[in-house]
């Protein structure tokens, strides 16, 4: 058996190699490295990939998440609200501009934000709302939007978790996660679902006025050289990033079917489990359906009940199966963002799933032996 990884960037490098080496030698034999012709090619190609009239790249998916607020024009002390139990860069950039995170607890299932406490957390400062697709599924979209139009919000969607992902909406129509909020950020991080070979990021929106500012805050706030029309920062895709993207781009929906595919045969090896719940689609379905695209499991996680979780940790690595804990500190514990604000009684269910989840190994190039002593190996400690 080959050597269980949590991502495997080499394998999957090792299949597209013929086309990314080509695609970086281009760019280095041009020495367009900043914003040439590679990042517009890959630009165009996300929006028709996304059905979305504007993509900015930019540097991170940390910056894309602050240049989005940015953009909108959110004042200090205005407040955003957002999950409570999700990577620390959504309340980070809402802190870093002066804005006043108000984060929230999660649906017990879907692990995303729940819009019922959304809804306690609305106050007359209340600017914004940034729904989480977690682990790759989509958050509850029609409801935030809806409730986002009763109180006159934005709506931002993290997105750098979902790329790929539909939204199925009440009338049976899709929506790529990302192309539904007034605005939307994403990251291309080495183990996203599209990853690049360093950092990058972007930013989603259908607003041609919004689009248009935000195109001059990730370039120093210039349209034109010398030019600073509004504040901005220095936050670029470069073009050999971007000529990986564009590369793997037309992979995306082979690779978000082969974690689909790795999350059912996980599944199947832990359902009916008494102190294991699996990851599931939206709403009512069981599992994860035959026609899932509601979810691209960027992460592969499980809800244990009655197990030493730390314990299997350490099992698991002892094994030489890498796993995570996504995420051990609720946010509104972590040191830089606990205030005085929160009661722990609006937390129950994310102070419990700090305690209880775990995630494997998930990506692309898994293979059934891997999975078969992964899924062996959890229940052989689990049913001890």
């Amino acid at each position: 058996m080959k050597k269980i990884q949590m991502v495997d960037l080499q394998g999957q490098y090792a299949k597209i190699k013929d086309v990314v080496d080509p695609s970086i030698e281009e760019v280095m034999n041009s020495a367009a490295f900043i914003n040439g012709p590679k990042v517009h090619q890959f630009q165009a190609n996300l929006e028709k990939y996304l059905d979305v009239k504007h993509v900015i790249p930019c540097a991170n998916g940390t910056d894309a998440l602050q240049i989005a607020m940015m953009g909108l024009g959110l004042k200090p002390g205005d407040e955003v609200i957002t999950a409570d139990f999700t990577f620390a860069a959504t309340v980070e950039v809402i802190a870093l501009l002066q804005l006043t995170p108000v984060l929230v607890d999660v649906d017990p299932v879907t692990f995303n934000i729940d819009v019922e406490a959304i809804k306690k957390a609305i106050t007359p400062k209340t600017k914004a709302i940034v729904p989480v697709h977690l682990f790759g599924l989509a958050a509850d979209m029609d409801e935030i939007m809806a409730l986002a139009k009763e109180h006159n919000l934005y709506v931002i969607e993290d997105n750098a978790q979902g790329i790929g992902a539909n939204y199925t909406h009440a009338d049976g129509s899709k929506t790529k996660t990302g192309a539904i909020g007034h605005v939307a950020s994403t990251s291309f991080f080495p183990s996203k679902n599209l990853g690049c070979y360093g950092d990058g990021g972007a930013i989603f929106t259908n607003d041609d006025d919004l689009a248009h500012t935000i195109r001059g805050i990730v370039n120093h706030g210039m349209y034109k050289r010398y030019h600073h029309d509004v504040v901005g920062v220095n936050s670029r895709l470069d073009s050999i990033q971007a000529a990986v993207l564009d590369a793997k781009l037309s992979h995306l929906d082979t690779y978000n079917d082969a974690r689909r595919t790795a999350a059912r045969k996980y599944n199947e090896a832990f359902k009916n489990h008494s102190k294991i719940t699996i990851p599931t689609g939206r709403d009512t379905c069981e599992g994860i359906c035959d026609t899932c695209d509601c979810h691209v499991f960027h992460q592969y996680t499980l809800n244990l009940k009655d197990v030493d979780r730390d314990a299997l940790v350490q099992h698991l690595n002892d094994k030489g199966i890498p796993c995570g804990v996504y995420y051990p500190i609720p946010l509104h514990l972590q040191k830089a963002y606990k205030d005085e604000r929160y009661n722990e009684a609006d937390f129950k269910v994310t102070n419990a799933l700090v305690q209880s989840v775990i995630s494997l190994p998930m990506h692309t190039e898994l293979d059934d032996e891997q999975i078969d002593f992964i899924t062996k190996t959890v229940l052989d400690f689990i049913n001890e």
